[in-house]
């Protein structure tokens, strides 16, 4: 038998090399234009499997709820020591005291304000990020690039990418679900899969403008029994697939096809999802049900506990528009807070209680923080230089007080945080790399952090 050298061996088997790791790749792409839902692999071992995002929508105020400031206190009504940014939302006057007192809590010895007063015995739970900053300080464009990355092109939302790296564990519900989302400065795209396939768009259930016990997915009853209903959806979906044979791919149309058989697929597992009967009267309570002023949110946030239950991958839930406080800072802020104060802890509480936290990275924030400096007699102004945002759950250290602000709370100044850095660390915390986690679009890859970003590895449990 003739004897083949080595470097000859290589070069007849080259092609075959090529093929397998083509074959491979097609292998892969066919299975994601099956079922794009999918449960994929993760880029590396996760710490976190699910994500919930507690938005609340204006921009809390930093040195009124977790970033206490005693020189803020002290040096009230005088100016600013230093140079306020060059751009901003529009002007302020004098330093502005915080009407509520703070203390400090748990082992940790997080500083919090009297207006989270059951917020505050979860502290040990919590991962503070004082440090926080974003570049945008108008609403629409604030909120598109904590979403999306992008605070001037439409891109795809987190939860968006977040779906297309891991896909879900429940085929029966959406992987991106929003609760009540806020329909102003930017509206859709702040949930929007944009050049990402339409199967990883949010999916949102009512909106800000509907209370939460109205808030159901539409349409999931109908009177067409089962059987009869699979039938027109073979033949409506036979159809578009014939049609694609003589067009060609079409994202929207196979975006269309996956949404129906969701859809069908939901009919099953919605209906008994979305009713809470069941729920004890000691849950409801911890939630806040029992209350006109927390029931709204504290139902959203119990909704919120059961999609994770059932394996849905990003649940966001939004307290919106309320904490836009330019005037009326004691008045709104007070009244914001305590309309999420205890159903944010007894969410904690309840998903820790259930072992879901072991599984879930649950982040809390708004698009920017506010303004040490008074505007009227009232009120604080956006700013996006420093914003107060926390984690709890699953990949980061329970109880850490991360980076600061200058004395007065206007800027990030020590260990600072941008909205691309949270992004990427919340990619890390679910095994996705974000510098590999792209999508090819309009001739070049795409990613959530785009050309930034990095991971704050001090965070990480």
């Amino acid at each position: 038998m003739q004897k083949t050298s080595r470097r000859e061996l290589l070069k007849q088997t080259a092609a075959g090399f090529g093929n397998l790791a083509l074959a491979a790749m097609l292998a892969e792409e066919a299975r994601a234009s099956v079922n794009p839902l999918g449960a994929k692999e993760p880029h590396f071992a996760p710490r976190a499997k699910q994500v919930v995002f507690l938005f609340m929508h204006g921009g809390p105020s930093q040195v009124d709820t977790f970033d206490y400031k005693p020189l803020l206190q002290r040096d009230s009504g005088k100016p600013l020591p230093f140079a306020k940014p060059r751009v901003v939302s529009s002007e302020t006057g004098n330093l502005l005291r915080s009407p509520w007192t703070f203390k400090q809590y748990g082992q940790s010895g997080a500083w919090v304000s009297s207006l989270f007063p059951n917020l505050a015995e979860c502290v040990d739970d919590l991962c503070f990020i004082y440090s926080m900053h974003g570049s945008n300080s108008r609403h629409g464009g604030a909120l598109l690039e904590l979403h999306t990355g992008s605070d001037t092109f439409v891109r795809p939302s987190m939860g968006s990418w977040i779906t297309y790296g891991l896909g879900t564990e429940n085929q029966n519900l959406p992987g991106f679900i929003t609760i009540c989302p806020t329909l102003t400065h930017g509206g859709a795209n702040n949930w929007s899969s944009a050049f990402l396939p339409a199967a990883y768009q949010g999916t949102p259930i009512g909106n800000a403008g509907i209370g939460s016990e109205n808030a159901k997915i539409p349409f999931i009853q109908t009177a067409a029994p089962r059987d009869i209903q699979r039938m027109e959806l073979d033949f409506a979906q036979e159809a578009n697939r014939e049609h694609m044979k003589v067009t060609g791919p079409d994202p929207a149309l196979e975006g269309r096809i996956e949404s129906f058989e969701l859809a069908f697929r939901m009919q099953t597992a919605a209906p008994e999802l979305q009713d809470i009967s069941s729920e004890s009267a000691v849950t409801r309570k911890l939630y806040g049900l029992d209350d006109p002023k927390t029931a709204n949110f504290g139902r959203q946030c119990l909704m919120a506990r059961r999609f994770i239950e059932r394996g849905v991958r990003f649940v966001q839930v939004t307290h919106s528009y309320k904490w836009d406080q330019h005037d009326r800072l004691r008045e709104d802020h007070a009244r914001n807070a305590a309309e999420v104060d205890k159903p944010i802890a007894g969410f904690l509480q309840d998903m820790k209680a259930r072992g879901l936290m072991k599984d879930t990275l649950i982040v809390w924030g708004g698009e920017f923080g506010r303004t040490p400096t008074s505007q009227g007699s009232d009120g604080r102004d956006h700013n996006q230089h420093g914003l107060t945002m926390w984690m709890a759950g699953a990949g980061v250290k329970p109880g850490l007080r991360y980076g600061s602000t200058d004395d007065y709370g206007y800027y990030a100044v020590e260990n600072k945080v941008h909205f691309h850095d949270l992004h990427a660390t919340m990619l890390h915390i679910l095994g996705l790399d974000h510098l590999r986690l792209t999508y090819r679009y309009a001739g070049r890859n795409f990613r959530l952090t785009d050309v930034h970003g990095n991971v704050v590895k001090d965070l990480l449990s």
